[in-house]
């Protein structure tokens, strides 16, 4: 009924990986590629579940 309401899944877990990608840059250029390793790995495990959701949506 009030579907309009409902987030969309595939915009909050882009927002999500946007920030994270954000965070692995900013990481990268303070030099601490420990946590750039780790945050860019964060990144792509949210962008292979973007990828299953919008193969699941479409």
């Amino acid at each position: 009924m009030f579907s309009f309401f409902k987030r969309d899944p595939v915009k909050a877990l882009r927002q999500k990986y946007d920030a994270k990608a954000e965070q692995a840059m900013l990481a990268q250029r303070k030099g601490d590629m420990r946590l750039f390793a780790d945050l860019t790995a964060e990144a792509e495990e949210l962008w292979q579940q973007l990828e299953k959701l919008q193969e699941k949506n479409n």
